[in-house]
C-alpha cells in the first residue's frame, strides 16, 4: 500500500506538497539501532517513476501491512534524507506503508540521472546500515512524536458496521468494542485524505476485509475497520471500511499550527466513551 498519491509524479498526504509542508509534517522517527533485520522479507525494490521520481519498495509483494520494525526503519530513512533535502536535490518525500516515495529536483535529464544514481546508493546504504543516519536528526523527529487519545461512541448510528464485524469475527459487539478501544497503534502512514492515519495494531481477531460496495458517503469522525487496519475518517467522504462507531475530534484542520492531528510514527489509543449495541 502506498500513501498519498494525487499531485503530478507524487501525491498530496496533506492537502498540499510535502515541500511547502513540511514545516508542519516533520516525520518521527525511531532511534536508528533498531534490530529490524527479521523483518526484512526481500532485497529492497527500487522503480523508476516518470522522469524524476523513485519508488522505493521495502516488503514483499502482497503485503498489506509491514512489520512495526520495518516501518520503524523507513521513517529512520526518511527522517534522514527529510535532514538533506537540499543536499540531495528532494523536491518531494512521501512514506508509505513499507514503501517510500522520491521526487528530486533537475535543470536536465543527464542531472536527473546522475541523481537517481547517487540517491539509489545513498537510500540503499541508509536503509542497510541504519546506524549511519545522524543522530541530531533523529533526536529532533523523536521529540516531536505524539500519544493522542480519541474518545469514541461506539454502535448504533455512529457504528452502523458494529454487527457485520461481529457476524464475521464471531465476537459479542461488546468484545469488539473491548478490544478495539484495549488496542495501542501506531500511525503508519498518512493518505487517501488529508490527514487520514494508517493505524497498525488492531487486533488480529477483529480484522474483516473492505465492505463489498462501498459507502457514498461517510460521516467525518468515523472510526473504521479496514482488513487489518483501523483508521478515523477526517472529513466526510465515500469509503469502504467497516464504520463500528464516531468520534467528536477534529482530525484535520487547515487553520492549526500542525493540520493533521496525527502524524507518522505518533501512537493513538481509543477510548470508549458510550455504546449502542
Amino acid at each position: 500500500m502506498s500513501c498519498g498519491f494525487g499531485s503530478g509524479v507524487l501525491g498530496l498526504l496533506f492537502g498540499c506538497s510535502w515541500h511547502s509542508c513540511r514545516q508542519f509534517y516533520r516525520l518521527p522517527a525511531m532511534t536508528p539501532n533498531i534490530d529490524s533485520r527479521a523483518a526484512l522479507v526481500a532485497t529492497p525494490r527500487v522503480s523508476r517513476l516518470g522522469e524524476d521520481a523513485l519508488l522505493f519498495l521495502f516488503t514483499a509483494t502482497g503485503t498489506s501491512t509491514p512489520p512495526l520494525p520495518l516501518q520503524q526503519r523507513l521513517w529512520a530513512v526518511t527522517t534522514e534524507l527529510e535532514a538533506r533535502r537540499e543536499e540531495m536535490g528532494l523536491l518531494e518525500i512521501v512514506p508509505g506503508m513499507g514503501n517510500l516515495l522520491l521526487r528530486l529536483t533537475a535543470s536536465n535529464a543527464h542531472q536527473i540521472q546522475t541523481r537517481i544514481d547517487v540517491l539509489t546508493s545513498r537510500v540503499l546504504n541508509f536503509w542497510n546500515n541504519p546506524e549511519t543516519a545522524s543522530s541530531s536528526a533523529l533526536n529532533t523527529a523523536e521529540q516531536l512524536r505524539h500519544t493522542i487519545t480519541i474518545p469514541v461512541t461506539y454502535g448504533g448510528e455512529a457504528g452502523p458496521d458494529l454487527q457485520t464485524v461481529s457476524a464475521h469475527t464471531g465476537l459479542s459487539a461488546e468484545t469488539i468494542i473491548e478490544r478495539h478501544s484495549a488496542g495501542l497503534y501506531r500511525v503508519f502512514c498518512l493518505g487517501f485524505l488529508p490527514g487520514f492515519a494508517y493505524l497498525g495494531g488492531l487486533d488480529p481477531a477483529l480484522a474483516i476485509p473492505r465492505r463489498a460496495t462501498p459507502r457514498l458517503s461517510i460521516p467525518a469522525g468515523s472510526v473504521a475497520i479496514g482488513g487489518s487496519q483501523t483508521a478515523v475518517y477526517p472529513s466526510a467522504t465515500p469509503g469502504g471500511w467497516h464504520i463500528i462507531g464516531r468520534t467528536d475530534t477534529t482530525l484535520f484542520d487547515a487553520a492549526r499550527q500542525r493540520p493533521a492531528l496525527l502524524l507518522p510514527g505518533d501512537t493513538v489509543r481509543f477510548v470508549a466513551t458510550g455504546s449502542t449495541t
